[in-house]
Parts: structure tokens; C-alpha cells; sequence
């Protein structure tokens, strides 16, 4: 598979992406259909059979059990195996060719299976068809009275200069389905820039969003059972300026951080987009930027092209604790992660003009607030068993 530096750090094949999305919306109408009539029991079923399922595959040699993670594990599943193993979890993966993350949990005569995270033995929540649809998210937002980008959905390139000349510049594009902000680009203020932003979008995504860019840093609130268990805030790569080194010193100095040498975090390098970034905010390698001034190299926050996490959960204000529980309330969901954007987390979304909610994950990374850069770690896979399996609570 060909590298692709707008889906790093974690590779996408785009013709894969771009026909689920497809093919999910043919099917849904069928899917809810058969839903409405088989919800309950098919439910029922499922819990019974998995087990017996995993265990005939691997009669059959198409599958295995793993009883621990390796290196083509993620770090989210990493964290929550660990938690699992110092509670006296039993945790088991099973594999059916390329296809993991499906999970077998047993404690004291209790199993449970899943995918991804492990979440209530209850009903799904309606709204995990559409949280991780920002169309579908921002409209549905909006109504509630939740802050969210002034801007829409656009399938033509025609449609998306309609919503492009209606909005505040700059703006941004990112594909309508996805995550980890793969094939997003922001700073947008021309039409050159938008067909660029647009058809990277669409690579991955029939539907692209085009929004108002909003004004701050990005943050990712963890919602557990409705309430809000860690806050991260999460910066591209980058250095401060302090008025006496210049941007290639800064660079190296912040290069030499231990933590820059993986496997979490990495260092900063001078690459392609790092050049483009670093045009776009006017400035070369030996300026000697003012002190305070941020320096970026990247449009991205991602750990694996330089960017850092840092926890905030202790400072962030009361309104912006109640914003993202109502966020939970509405959603009706056990399990949401949301990324909104604000200047100040210590002060109330009520008075920033621009900020606002990005997206919601179904299937949050919840080992960024297990792994900060900066400040205190998080324990959200323990908040996570604690409502899954509470007597495994320690």
C-alpha cells in the first residue's frame, strides 16, 4: 500500500474507506428495517453465539486467540488490555485473518464479547448510526443548542463554493466520515485552496464538510456513562519562539526531548508539508522568532507527525464540563469521545465567538489521556471497566 502523508499515522486505503461509506448508505434503509423487526433478538443472539463462533473458526484453522497484545495492536487497546490484567480481567483478541480488535473479556463467570471497546451489555444507542456522520452531527447539534462551525456538506465541487462564499474565511474541509483528522486542511481563504481541500476530502468520503475554521487549540473530552472523565489538549508539532534562538535551534532543542524517540511520541521533521506550513506562516529556519510566538510544522496533531498531548482536566471550566455532558445526554451513549476547539479551557465557551464542536467518536483513542506528553495521566479504561464491569472495581 502506497504511503499516504494525509492519512499519517495510520494508513488508510482509500478506495476501501470511500466504498464503506458508500456502500452504508445503500444498506442502511435495509439494515434499519431488519432492525425494527429483529433488534431484540438478534441482540440476544449475538451475545450467545460469538463465543461459540470464535471457538469454530478456530476448529476450522481460519482464526486464533491471542492472550496478549503485540505490536500491530494499538496503544487504545494496549492500555485497556492492562487495566483488564490489574483488575484480574481475562483478556482474549481473536483473529480472523487480517480482521482484529474483536475482544473476549471473562471475569468471575461473566463473559462479554466485543469490538474495539468493550461497552454495557445494554441496547445501542440510536445515535451511534450518525455521531460519527459530522453532517449529520452538526445538523442534529445545532437544533440542541450546541456550539458547532457555521458551514454544510457538499457531494459536488459546486456545492461546496456555495458554502464557501456564505461562510467566514479561513474554513476547512475534511471528509464527512473519518477520523484522525486524515485528509482534513485547514487555513482555506481561496477557491484554489478549497478544490485542493475539497478533492483530498473526497478521496475518502463521497460528502466533504466545509466549515468556518474555528479559533483556538483542539481539545478531546472522554465520556463515560455521561460524564466526563479527562480533557486533553492536543497541539500540533511545533516550538515557542523566545527571542534570542532561531526556528532551526528551537527545533532541534525540542527534538531532544527523550520522549520524541517513540514508540508514542516522535520527533519533528523538516519535510514537505513542514516547508509548506512554515511558507504559509512566513517564516524560515533562521528567523528568530519573537518570544511567546508559536512556530507550527504541521496542519496536523497526530503523535506520530510531532504533535503532543497535554493533559488539562483539572482547569477547564464548568461551562465546558455541562457543554460536553450535554453532549452525553443527547447522545444517550455510554462511550463518546469529543473534539472541540476553544482559545481558553479555563474559560467559558459562552464567550469565545468561535468555538464549537468538531466531531464525536463512537470508538474513541482513549490512550491519549493515558499517555500524555505533559501533565498527569488519566485512567479512562478504568472509568471505562468500572461501567462495563463494575465488580471488577478495584
Amino acid at each position: 500500500m502506497r504511503n499516504c502523508k494525509d492519512c499519517e499515522p495510520a494508513q488508510e486505503i482509500h478506495f476501501i474507506a470511500y466504498m464503506s461509506v458508500v456502500l452504508g448508505a445503500i444498506n442502511q434503509p435495509f439494515f434499519d428495517f431488519m432492525e425494527m423487526i429483529f433488534k431484540n433478538t438478534a441482540e440476544a443472539i449475538s451475545r450467545k453465539v460469538s463465543v461459540p463462533f470464535f471457538k469454530l473458526m478456530i476448529f476450522l484453522k481460519l482464526g486464533r486467540f491471542s492472550e496478549k497484545p503485540d505490536e500491530k495492536d494499538t496503544w487504545r487497546t494496549k492500555c485497556f488490555w492492562e487495566e483488564a490484567n490489574r483488575r484480574g480481567i481475562k483478556m482474549r483478541e481473536f483473529h480472523l485473518g487480517p480482521i482484529r480488535d474483536l475482544f473476549v473479556a471473562e471475569f468471575k463467570g461473566q463473559t462479554i464479547t466485543f469490538d474495539g471497546l468493550p461497552r454495557p451489555d445494554t441496547s445501542e444507542s440510536p445515535a451511534l448510526k450518525w455521531m460519527d456522520n459530522k453532517g449529520i452531527m452538526k445538523t442534529k447539534f445545532k437544533k440542541e443548542g450546541l456550539p458547532v462551525a457555521p458551514g454544510g456538506i457538499a457531494f459536488t465541487f459546486h456545492k461546496a463554493k456555495k458554502i464557501f462564499n456564505e461562510i467566514q474565511k479561513p474554513i476547512i474541509t475534511k471528509p464527512n466520515i473519518g477520523s484522525r483528522s486524515r485528509h482534513t486542511m485547514i487555513h482555506i481563504n481561496t477557491l484554489e485552496d478549497l478544490k485542493i481541500g475539497f478533492y483530498k476530502a473526497k478521496q475518502l468520503s463521497p460528502y466533504v464538510v466545509v466549515e468556518e475554521e474555528l479559533r483556538g487549540f483542539l481539545f478531546r473530552g472522554a465520556l463515560i456513562n455521561g460524564k466526563l472523565i479527562a480533557v486533553m489538549k492536543r497541539d500540533q508539532p511545533e516550538v515557542y519562539g523566545d527571542g534570542i534562538h532561531t526556528v532551526e535551534q528551537l527545533l532541534n532543542k525540542e527534538n531532544e526531548r527523550p520522549e520524541r524517540g517513540g514508540p508514542l511520541f516522535h520527533k519533528i521533521t523538516i519535510d514537505h508539508e513542514a516547508e509548506v506550513e512554515l511558507k504559509r506562516q512566513n517564516v524560515k529556519m533562521s528567523d528568530i522568532p519573537e518570544k511567546g510566538k508559536i512556530i507550527t510544522f504541521s496542519q496536523k496533531t497526530s503523535r506520530g507527525c510531532g504533535g503532543t498531548t497535554t493533559d488539562v482536566t483539572d482547569i477547564i471550566h464548568k461551562d465546558n464540563i455541562e457543554m460536553l455532558e450535554h453532549v452525553g445526554r443527547f447522545l444517550k451513549d455510554p462511550l463518546v469521545g469529543v473534539d472541540f476547539i476553544i482559545e481558553d479551557i479555563s474559560k467559558s465557551w459562552k464567550e469565545e465567538q468561535h468555538s464549537g464542536i468538531i466531531e464525536c467518536n463512537s470508538l474513541p483513542f482513549i490512550d491519549l489521556h493515558h499517555y500524555p506528553l505533559f501533565g498527569k495521566p488519566r485512567n479512562v479504561a478504568g472509568a471505562l471497566w468500572d461501567m462495563v464491569i463494575p465488580e471488577s472495581k478495584i
